[in-house]
């Protein structure tokens, strides 16, 4: 392989890292919602988001060789960051968030609501997904860093944890 081809390779390699921690960034500052709450709104913005950034990563290079760069820097990205979250619980907490209390001893918790961009039809949804018949009876409920709603009733003693479809989809695939 010529050192040319190494160079763009490596250049290829490179932008997609860029674009890869812009755009974490970009979701953590724009407050999108866990992956377990993706609306059909968020879907598409994602998928046209990845189909946006597909250029600016191979640029004009839509060879294997180019796709495989792009690709091993983003693996290597993701296990950089994977690892770093491991090692340093600090940066962990600020790339992926942090568990939200929606609701106390039968009392919605409404700035974190707001916060976590959940309206009170959805709170009320995941509540009796748990089994739950309404919010008074809900101990503690907590929105958890991979999307999942957790709710502790009767008293802190039944404990249900439910993903929705889009994460257990993710999941099978996996």
């Amino acid at each position: 392989m010529e050192l040319l081809n190494i160079q763009n390779l490596l250049l290829i390699a490179a932008k997609s890292i860029a674009v890869y921690a812009f755009i974490v960034i970009a979701i953590r500052i724009f407050g999108k919602k866990e992956l377990a709450q993706l609306s059909v709104v968020d879907l598409v913005f994602i998928l046209l988001i990845s189909n946006s950034v597909q250029n600016a990563m191979v640029g004009p290079d839509n060879t294997l060789l180019g796709g495989l760069a792009a690709a091993t820097g983003l693996f290597l990205i993701n296990y950089v960051l994977k690892q770093l979250s491991y090692k340093f619980p600090w940066f962990s907490k600020s790339l992926q968030g942090e568990s939200t209390m929606l609701i106390y001893n039968g009392k919605v918790i409404h700035k974190n609501l707001e916060k976590a961009l959940i309206s009170i039809d959805e709170l009320e949804a995941a509540v009796r997904e748990h089994g739950v018949k309404n919010i008074k009876e809900v101990d503690l409920a907590v929105l958890e860093v991979d999307g999942s709603v957790s709710v502790l009733s009767d008293n802190f003693k039944h404990k249900t944890s439910r993903r929705k479809k889009a994460h257990k989809a993710l999941n099978k695939q996996q």
